[in-house]
């Protein structure tokens, strides 16, 4: 039973790292007879290490055959009908569920994060075992960057299963290498997550200064920025205060996360956007950034958030409609607004003419719009008509077509100040700091041709009057009304975050509310490693509504009433 665990946990190939004399490090490979040597060198383990990171992205953003493109269907920030990557079997509305049985058609994208992110779990922790039973590398400053580096590895990957699943073993540096673990509740598992991002940092605080440690070399986590042991501190608090808010499955838990913690880490973290350096060859990453050369199929945005930004009335009279006549007739959603990340002009014709996609297709381009108004004849495709729109996600073109000189190859944003600045704000309301909050919410709403907020309270609309940004469904919901300062955080993230971090407006729609009632509110355990661990086929479940799947697993109707 135990090798079909580790058959299913992937762990670099079958390669196991174990205990080690003080220059020498050994390892087990299950699937030979005698190869206690495979690593015989630190030199070798560090290279191993210095790897997982590309490992981790492959698994949390470099595919598509995972549970991103699910979890954007969720989160309305994209609509698709197509059964490609199990999008269109999670459509809202219509009894979506995170079916988990053997043999589904969802389960490569629903076991592709757990696995991957066990795999580098149990390396991370592998190596810090082999540390602790003697290996070194050579120096102090090279040994504690390699064991930061390892906590970090674990307490990402830790972190990101708790985010998504319900479960999930914690592996340890004390655990024998062919241990694979007791299932843990997420709780849990997010406990050993913040564990080891803390190890991480007192690790690294304590590293001394050589020629050998700090900076995180530029193989191991490619990007523009020098990870100095002083930026690598403010990337892992990052880290950290995205999982103590995005943790929350419900709004009363969003809202009892210790956002003390959070607004202090949100602080101490990333002081600019943090951009990071793809490769098609060595690197290949964000794969559901840029949609908009398969829009006809792939992708579009839906009207649910995004409509928000609208002054015309086209967004008021579509929630007016109920969410079945909704794009009726194969109508796509077209709106008006004087928000600058969307084209601008009172006519389709006007906005196409105001920004063309072919305006940033050069390399290094940054374009004059997040989203543009697509093709007349490029919106013709069969599917629910509340997933019918006028738009597409187009921040990313420039890099999707040309990178830094070919297509996907050079820098692109991995992670936003804004976001951390969201955090920091919507900690502050929650605190009453009002007039803190409304000074972050205003910096990205201002420079994009927002009015300020200048009530500092909870429960004054947006500026804007009959214009203003964002404009929110409200009791009895087939209505709309200016937003408060909450809804102007909430919108700021949305726009801010689409497409960059990983499935955000599900993560924070979650947390807030904010999902249409009846989604999903995790994924299961993956059957495969369920069966791996005995678990009779009778037991196994999946999360959402209906027969056989997990209790409390669905989100209720929430704050626009969907």
């Amino acid at each position: 039973m135990i090798r079909n665990v580790m058959k299913y946990t992937a762990v670099a190939a079958a390669v196991w790292l174990i205990a080690c004399s003080d220059k020498q490090l050994e390892v087990i490979n299950p699937n030979a007879g005698d190869t206690r040597r495979v690593l015989g060198t630190p030199n070798d383990a560090e290279s191993l290490i210095s790897t997982y990171f590309k490992r981790w992205m492959s698994g949390v953003y470099g595919n598509t055959t995972n549970l991103e493109g699910m979890a954007n269907i969720f989160g309305l920030m994209n609509y698709s009908s197509l059964a490609n990557n199990c999008q269109n079997s999670h459509a809202p509305f219509s009894g979506a569920t995170n079916f988990n049985s053997p043999g589904n058609t969802c389960n490569g994208e629903q076991a592709r994060l757990y696995f991957i992110l066990g795999e580098v779990t149990r390396i991370g922790s592998n190596f810090l075992g082999a540390e602790a039973a003697g290996l070194t590398l050579g120096s102090a400053s090279r040994d504690g960057r390699a064991k930061a580096w390892s906590e970090f590895l674990r307490g990402i990957s830790l972190g990101y299963l708790a985010l998504m699943h319900d479960s999930s073993a914690v592996i340890t540096a004390a655990m024998s290498t062919q241990d694979p673990g007791v299932l843990r509740p997420y709780t849990e598992v997010m406990d050993s997550a913040y564990a080891a991002l803390q190890r991480a940092i007192d690790l690294t605080a304590a590293t001394p200064a050589a020629t050998d440690g700090f900076p995180i070399p530029s193989t191991w986590l490619p990007s523009p920025t020098s990870y100095s042991a002083t930026e690598f501190i403010k990337l892992i608090k990052s880290f950290r205060a995205r999982f103590r808010a995005n943790i929350a499955r419900t709004p009363a838990q969003r809202l009892a996360a210790n956002w003390d913690l959070i607004v202090a880490d949100a602080q101490a973290g990333n002081t600019a956007d943090i951009q990071l350096t793809t490769s098609t060859q060595t690197f290949n990453t964000f794969s559901w950034r840029n949609q908009y050369d398969n829009f006809q199929t792939w992708h579009q945005m839906p009207p649910f958030i995004i409509g928000m930004a609208d002054v015309s009335g086209s967004y008021a009279a579509w929630i007016a409609q109920n969410v079945s006549d909704r794009g009726s007739g194969n109508n796509g959603f077209f709106m008006v607004t004087p928000d600058t990340r969307f084209p601008q002009g009172a006519t389709r014709a006007a906005q196409q003419a105001d920004f063309a996609i072919t305006s940033c297709q050069a390399a290094s381009t940054t374009c004059k719009h997040y989203f543009v108004n697509r093709p007349i004849g490029g919106d013709q495709f069969a599917g629910l008509g509340w997933g019918w729109s006028n738009y597409d996600f187009v921040r990313f073109h420039s890099w999707a077509t040309s990178g830094d000189g070919t297509s996907r190859n050079g820098n692109t944003l991995w992670w936003p100040k804004t976001e951390l600045d969201m955090l920091q704000a919507e900690g502050m309301i929650y605190k009453g700091n009002y007039a803190g909050a409304s000074a972050l919410i205003n910096v990205t709403r201002v420079k994009n041709g927002l009015p300020a907020i200048t009530a500092l309270d909870g429960t004054s609309p947006v500026p804007g009057g009959a214009n203003c940004v964002p404009k929110v469904p409200v009791s009895p919901f087939n209505v709309v009304a200016c937003g408060n300062m909450m809804e102007a955080m909430k919108y700021e993230k949305r726009i801010e975050t689409a497409y960059v971090t990983y499935t955000p407006w599900y993560l924070d729609g979650r947390g807030w509310g904010d999902l249409a009632s009846d989604t999903p509110v995790f994924w299961a355990v993956p059957y495969q490693d369920l069966q791996a661990r005995g678990t009779p086929n009778s037991l196994i479940y999946g999360a959402g509504i209906g027969a056989g799947n997990a209790p409390n697993s669905s989100s209720v109707k929430g704050t626009y009433g969907w």
